[in-house]
């Protein structure tokens, strides 16, 4: 399970970093930035893929309510067609970093990719199968992510995000056949391209 041993090798305060919807052919990526109290770090924090919808939702409450500091950032689909998915999931980290109300002074970020971030950070592969902060910054980027997409869900009932989210599924491919791309899809994306 996640902890914070990565963190205590770090100048402080750290932040854990992570993405939600990097793979999607439609809606926003998604950014958490979370530096744990290290006296109060939930119970049960892993990476978010490994825990049901109830499981996250609970743990997001609870990281908002025990963390030293959180934020979530943005990168719209727009954006991602006009910088690519990397620069974007680059922007959405800045954003969710500077939503924090405490400065880091250093970020652990999943992933083996260096992001141009506001402070110096360290990419840790798997790392919020590893790190806390990571895993409470997985959390939070997930659970937001997913509530966008059932708001999206209510404007563009006729795509099913609710159901798939926005990921590659049998019938959101029906479904752009039929409607074509709405303004969440990414239409660089050659999937949204060929079916539109």
């Amino acid at each position: 399970m996640p902890d914070l041993s990565l963190e205590a090798q770090c100048p402080g305060p750290v932040c854990g970093v992570d993405e939600a919807g990097r793979g999607p052919w439609a809606g926003p990526v998604s950014a958490g930035a979370v530096i744990l109290d290290p006296d109060r770090v939930p119970q049960g924090l892993n990476d978010s893929k490994k825990l049901t919808a109830k499981a996250r939702e609970r743990l997001e409450i609870e990281i908002k309510t025990t963390a030293l500091a959180w934020g979530v950032g943005l990168a719209s689909a727009q954006e991602i067609d006009e910088i690519d998915i990397l620069q974007a999931t680059g922007l959405a980290m800045r954003r969710a970093i500077a939503a924090l109300r405490i400065t880091p002074a250093f970020a652990l970020v999943d992933g083996n990719y260096r992001f141009d971030l506001p402070c110096p950070l360290r990419p840790v592969v798997r790392g919020d199968s590893l790190s806390a902060s990571i895993a409470a910054a997985s959390i939070l980027a997930k659970v937001e992510r997913d509530r966008i997409m059932r708001a999206a869900h209510l404007e563009h009932p006729q795509y099913g995000f609710d159901r798939h989210k926005g990921y590659h599924a049998a019938s959101h491919v029906a479904a752009l056949k039929a409607h074509g791309p709405c303004h969440l899809h990414r239409r660089t994306w050659a999937p949204i391209r060929a079916l539109s």
